[in-house]
């Protein structure tokens, strides 16, 4: 059976240590974020995660969810009860603004405590997750009217939200969505369309679930240009405010699907039903983004979720299976055999599922860090820069993060043998749930193609020269330190690698644009190693000052350095290979015909 233990001392290692989180006192809701309330919240988070919504995941996964005659769905045995807790400890308004029902606490601790959740249950996990990027665009995007109506009960969790964006025809190119937007004389809509792929699209878990719906209002321009948004509540709500009659949006089926069995992944129909604009007509993707944005954060939040569950099932099972011997000897004498711990291999494996996970954890909260300070900074030019680096770290955090979280569980998965492939030890489903985190928010290939086509270019290419700067000065700075040096060494040289693709795009692809796409995901996943060592140094150098102060974490700091220098050694000289295959173009790539595949 699976285990799961949230990783507390880690994250607070991250949050105190690595990235100082005390230095941002002076940031809307940060003051009340002290090391104790930190503890405190962790703490609560794991428990939760451990207690209420770590049991429920295979017994979720193997019920699924129960779609009626009627439309009406039901998810998994428990689910209601563990999403009733959840909110009940106030989780699901972490860090929404107080004058909406939230606590304003930091995104950042948003983001360390759903981790633990994500990790405990992805699937139960979902429904609230959605409605944090429908609350995101209704705050940047609504009326004050809407924010009203809206936002207290979904930032209480008494109603939930989701985005309604794919089409049975249109994913990505959004530019190809059909569903139509009529205008009332009462300043209302009617929304007609099918929408595909709804996550928490219905349930009985919450009072109303707040669609937002993207829709072409009828006479508008053809293309993205012609998109609008709109809000289109399960029940509209009457003269008090509360859920009223029955909208037109019914649930037409729950997808069958690979994984995540206890969401409700529906097919949602809109017929002729009331919805209600949300900013200005025709400038719907811009309130989407905000929405997308949100949500990709939380997808690569999931990749990383998912692998560290899969690896703490995997060292556990790696500690207790005994299977051959230790090639130096037995090394546990009075057993039939040794645990499979011993051989250097499962070492190996797990050590590189490890060395991703905490540096991906400290990638996930760096970037959610330059989210609060782009959002809540005084100060312009440090609110651009943040703004600057979380564009262009999103598409990498969500591409890398999930196809790493897929393989590490693939290979968390490969420790079991045999056993790995049966459904009741639990790692089956954890690489089933990982694999979808690669698929929705826009695709990895498409996160990749973002990052090349439009994030390096972008103001002058402002966002990659603050990442590069701030990658290189920590290295200069800590070159003369003889105990860093091997961390350090090992990072520039993977910078030098990245810059160096860097300059190779800029006099290649502009000419012939197929080299960028041809070289997309490789240069996704080398700046990706990059700024994972960045964290690894940054780790390693925060281990190093605790050790010499003192601090009673010996064994935990020292196993810090230890994998450090296993990523630096073993996984970080992957940038030369992901360098390598961009600079040899798209000429291979091309040269078949069509019908040659």
């Amino acid at each position: 059976m699976p285990v799961y233990k949230a990783p507390v001392e880690d994250t607070l290692f991250v949050l105190n240590d690595v990235l100082g989180i005390e230095k941002y006192n002076n940031l809307p809701g940060f003051a009340d974020a002290t090391p104790d309330m930190l503890d405190a919240i962790a703490g609560e988070a794991a428990k939760i995660s451990e207690e209420v919504f770590f049991p429920l995941n295979l017994s979720g996964d193997q019920e699924g969810c129960t779609r009626r005659d009627d439309g009406s769905v039901t998810p998994p045995k428990g689910f209601k009860q563990a999403y009733d807790k959840y909110c009940e400890g106030g989780w699901s308004g972490l860090s929404v603004p107080e004058a909406f029902g939230g606590q304003g606490l930091p995104y950042v601790l948003h983001s360390a405590v759903g981790e633990y959740m994500s990790s405990a249950n992805m699937a139960l996990m979902m429904y609230p997750g959605l409605t944090n990027g429908a609350i995101a665009a209704i705050l940047v995007h609504g009326s004050d009217a809407q924010k009203a109506a809206y936002l207290p009960n979904m930032v209480s969790g008494v109603w939930s939200g989701t985005m309604n964006l794919t089409e049975p025809h249109c994913g990505t190119d959004l530019g190809l969505l059909r569903t139509k937007a009529v205008p009332q004389p009462d300043g209302t809509y009617r929304i007609s369309g099918q929408k595909i792929f709804i996550s928490a699209g219905e349930h009985d878990m919450t009072e109303n679930i707040i669609h937002l719906v993207l829709a072409r209002i009828e006479g508008a321009p053809e293309g993205t240009k012609g998109i609008s948004l709109f809000i289109v509540p399960k029940f509209v709500l009457d003269a008090d405010g509360r859920p009223g009659t029955r909208n037109g949006v019914s649930c037409g089926a729950i997808e069958r699907k690979m994984g995540i069995h206890g969401n409700a992944t529906c097919v949602i129909n809109h017929d002729e039903a009331t919805g209600y604009l949300i900013g200005a007509e025709n400038r719907g993707l811009a309130a989407m983004f905000v929405m997308m944005n949100e949500a990709r954060l939380g997808v690569g939040l999931q990749g990383l979720a998912v692998s560290e569950a899969a690896y703490q099932s995997a060292a556990h099972y790696a500690r207790e299976r005994i299977q051959g011997r230790s090639l130096t000897g037995p090394k546990a004498p009075d057993r039939q055999a040794d645990p499979i711990i011993v051989h250097a291999d499962v070492r190996r494996t797990l050590l590189q599922i490890r060395a991703i996970n905490e540096a991906g954890r400290a990638f996930l909260l760096y970037t959610a860090l330059q989210s609060d300070i782009a959002h809540r900074s005084p100060d312009a030019a440090e609110r651009q820069k943040a703004e600057d680096i979380l564009s262009i770290m999103t598409p990498i955090l969500k591409g890398v993060m999930t196809d790493r979280g897929f393989d590490n569980a693939v290979q968390a998965q490969q420790m079991f043998g045999g056993h790995g492939y049966i459904e009741e030890n639990g790692m089956s489903q954890y690489v089933r749930d990982a694999r979808i985190a690669m698929l929705y928010e826009g695709a990895n290939g498409v996160q990749a193609m973002d990052l090349v086509g439009r994030k390096l270019a972008a103001n002058g290419g402002r966002a990659v020269m603050a990442t590069f700067k701030e990658i290189g000065d920590f290295c200069e700075e800590n070159r003369a330190d003889e105990r860093l040096s091997s961390f350090t060494k090992a990072l520039k040289k993977g910078l030098n690698d990245l810059q160096a693709a860097t300059m190779w795009f800029m006099g290649n692809a502009m000419a012939k644009p197929d080299n960028a796409g041809a070289g997309a995901t490789d240069y996704m996943h080398l700046f990706g190693l990059v700024v994972l060592g960045f964290m690894w140094g940054k780790s390693a150098k925060a281990a190093r000052e605790r050790l010499d102060a003192g601090d009673a974490r010996n064994d935990f700091l020292n196993n810090k350095l230890v994998t450090a220098r296993f990523f630096m050694e073993r996984i970080m000289p992957e940038t030369a290979l992901r360098k390598a295959r961009i600079e040899t173009g798209a000429d291979s790539v091309m040269a078949l015909d069509a019908e040659a595949f």
